[in-house]
C-alpha cells in the first residue's frame, strides 16, 4: 500500500469526523491489549479514533507509531492534540472509496 495523499488524508479526516474514539490507551500504554482491541475493531471497520489519555506514558505521535509497528498496514491520516485516527482499508472488499 502506497502513502495516503493529502487529498485522501483530507477524505479519511472528514469521514472520521464524527466518530467517538473506540479504544483509550491508558497509563499502561501501548499493551498486548490495545493491539488485541486496534486488530479486533479493524475486523469490523475500516477507520476509527484511538483516544490517548494524559495517564499515558507516550504522547499521542508516538503511540500511533507503536500501533503502526505492531499492526500491519495501519495508517494514521491525522493526530489531533490526544486523539489519533487510524485507518487500514478491508483487504477483500475496501468500503471506502479514497479520491486519487
Amino acid at each position: 500500500m502506497s502513502p495516503l495523499t493529502s487529498k485522501q488524508r483530507a477524505h479519511l479526516r472528514t469521514l472520521a469526523h464524527h466518530l467517538k474514539p473506540l479504544i483509550h490507551v491508558g497509563q499502561g500504554g501501548v499493551t498486548d491489549g490495545v493491539i488485541e482491541s486496534v486488530a479486533e475493531a479493524f475486523n469490523t471497520r475500516e477507520l476509527f479514533k484511538v483516544r490517548v489519555l494524559d495517564s499515558a506514558p507516550e504522547d499521542p505521535r508516538t503511540t500511533a507509531d507503536q500501533i503502526m509497528a505492531r499492526v500491519s498496514k495501519v495508517e494514521v491520516p491525522q493526530t489531533v492534540g490526544r486523539t489519533v485516527i487510524l485507518y487500514r482499508p478491508d483487504p477483500d472488499d475496501p468500503e471506502i472509496k479514497l479520491p486519487r
